[in-house]
């Protein structure tokens, strides 16, 4: 299971964190990766983050969000991080979390100018 959370309102230029707490697999093992989706839009990939335990959580972004965005783990609780500084105003939507075939459910982030 995958649940995300962290999302919310902010102005252009603000920051959010967003959490996606895993459970029932040890998420570690996996790569990892965030997705936003705008209704009537499809899902954009925005990025990941490689194992830990054997690929040393290289991390990978879309050209939309590099170097304003930065994806962690914290490995002992199971969570991965999306840290997104600058947001603009084609930043909002729903932001998912992914592992392989399992996505959770959402959290909504709005920028306002």
């Amino acid at each position: 299971q995958l649940v995300e959370s962290g999302g919310g309102s902010v102005q252009t230029g603000g920051s959010l964190r967003l959490s996606c707490v895993a459970s029932g697999f040890n998420a570690s093992v996996y790569s990892m990766n965030w997705h936003r989706q705008v209704s009537g839009k499809e899902r954009e990939f925005l990025a990941s983050i490689s194992s830990s335990e054997y690929l040393g959580g290289s991390t990978f972004y879309a050209d939309s969000v590099k170097g304003r965005f930065t994806i962690s783990r914290d490995n002992a609780k199971n969570t991965v991080f999306l840290q997104m500084d600058n947001l603009k105003p084609e930043d909002p939507g729903v932001y998912y979390c992914q592992r392989n075939v399992f996505w959770g459910k959402g959290t909504q982030v709005t920028v306002s100018s």
